[in-house]
This record gives C-alpha cells, sequence and structure tokens, in this order.
C-alpha cells in the first residue's frame, strides 16, 4: 500500500509540511507548466513587448477566441500561462484596480502597484481553508512616467522584476534562448525578432502568423498594441 504523495498535507492549502512546504502552491506552479509559453521582453528607454504562442488543438477552434494577451489599462497589459479561467478572474480584478486608482488619485496606476495588488490578492488564495490557490502565471508589462517594466507573478504570490521573463511549457528552453540574445541595445523591431526566434524553439511545427500572439508597449506612446497577423508575418520573413 503507497502513501498518499503529500502524506495528508496535500489536502488543505493552510497546512505546511514539516519541511516547510504548501503543497497545494506547488501544484498550482506546475498547472502552470503545463500551459503555452509566453515571454516578456523589456529593454529600458525603448519598451516592452509580450509574445505568446497560441496552441490550436483543433481546426474548429476559432483562432481569434484564443486570448493570452489581456489589455488592464492604455498603457499596461498582461500574458498568462496555466488556467485561463483563473487569470480571468485576476484580469478582471487588476483592471478594477486601475480604474479605482484612476477615480481616486486622477492619475494612471503604476505598474509595480498594479503587480502588488494582483500579488496580494493571489498571497490571500494560500492563507483561507475553502479556496485554492489560482493556477496561472503573470506576466504584467507596461510603462509609466518611471519607465518601462516587467514583472511576473507566481501563483503564491511572490512577484519579481525582470529585463526578460518565461513562463508556460517551454520556459527553460527559452530561457536560455533570451539570456544568449538579450543585449540592452536592442530596438523594438529587435525585441520582436529576439522574441518570435525564442518561441521558434519550442513551437512544434513551423512558424507562422496564427500561433502567436504579440503586444508592444512603448515609452514613447505608453499604449498597449497588439500586432496584427501581417506585420508578424513580416517579422518572421526577416528572420
Amino acid at each position: 500500500m503507497f502513501a498518499a504523495p503529500g502524506l495528508g498535507y496535500d489536502r488543505a492549502i493552510t497546512i505546511f509540511s514539516p519541511d516547510g512546504r504548501l503543497f497545494q502552491v506547488e501544484y498550482a506552479i506546475e498547472a502552470v507548466r503545463r500551459g503555452t509559453t509566453a515571454i516578456g521582453i523589456k529593454v529600458d528607454g525603448v519598451g516592452v513587448v509580450l509574445a505568446v504562442e497560441k496552441r490550436i488543438l483543433s481546426k474548429l477552434v476559432e483562432a481569434d477566441s484564443i486570448e493570452k494577451i489581456f489589455k488592464i489599462d492604455d498603457h499596461i497589459g498582461a500574458a498568462i500561462a496555466g488556467l485561463t479561467a483563473d487569470a480571468r478572474i485576476l484580469i478582471n480584478q487588476a483592471r478594477i484596480n486601475s480604474q479605482i486608482n484612476k477615480l481616486t488619485y486622477d492619475e494612471p496606476i503604476t505598474v509595480e502597484v498594479l503587480t502588488r495588488k494582483i500579488g496580494d490578492l493571489k498571497q490571500l488564495y494560500t492563507q483561507h481553508a475553502g479556496v485554492r490557490p489560482f493556477g496561472v502565471k503573470l506576466l504584467i508589462a507596461g510603462c509609466d512616467d518611471t519607465g518601462s517594466h516587467l514583472f511576473m507573478t507566481d501563483p503564491s504570490g511572490t512577484y519579481w522584476g525582470h529585463r526578460g521573463a518565461v513562463i508556460g511549457a517551454g520556459a527553460q528552453t527559452v530561457t536560455e534562448v533570451l539570456e544568449q540574445g538579450y543585449n540592452s541595445s536592442l530596438d523594438l523591431d529587435g525585441i520582436i525578432l529576439l522574441a518570435l526566434n525564442a518561441l521558434k524553439q519550442v513551437i512544434e511545427s513551423e512558424l507562422d502568423a496564427t500561433k502567436v500572439e504579440i503586444a508592444v508597449i512603448t515609452e514613447e506612446e505608453k499604449s498597449l498594441r497588439k500586432i496584427t497577423e501581417e506585420e508578424i508575418s513580416n517579422f518572421i520573413s526577416k528572420m
């Protein structure tokens, strides 16, 4: 007879194992590892690019209905990996927090303040019985008065700032590509080409515009814009 994986400690989010682990949080992180690959790349003075693999499992699925990059405010967006339904709740809450800040202080919310609020909500779901952690990681990107920013949040509520970050199934492979190709002198086109080259390593079939979703936020415009399929095709041809 085999013992349960967590010896009973994985049955409730509020119980630590003897070695200080919260198994439900670790299981949520495992759900993220099974998600599609998402990339964020930031270059100071230029802006931030988010790029996500679009995994279409059936030709009967409408490709336009698969959304992995979300606009939170004019100057902030987020890419997701993990459970899309969980991400939708967090994105909606992020949008509410953004509007509350604008109504209260008459100014756009900063990227880090918004990230901290989402991290606080995630952390709250690791403390109470009867709930489970959010099974999703977010790459929150944006440009505000302090410059361009890229943060990654995990199911525990922790967040870190990054110049380049990868979440999802291909994280290890893509991270190696970013570490080799990243430099602080890249322009916007260079960032997009680096992101596409990195995604190419984990997309099983030939890379084309229907399998990728890309959004950019530049420091000059401070506005999220999704790249069209035609533009993506042009960048792929440059590769």
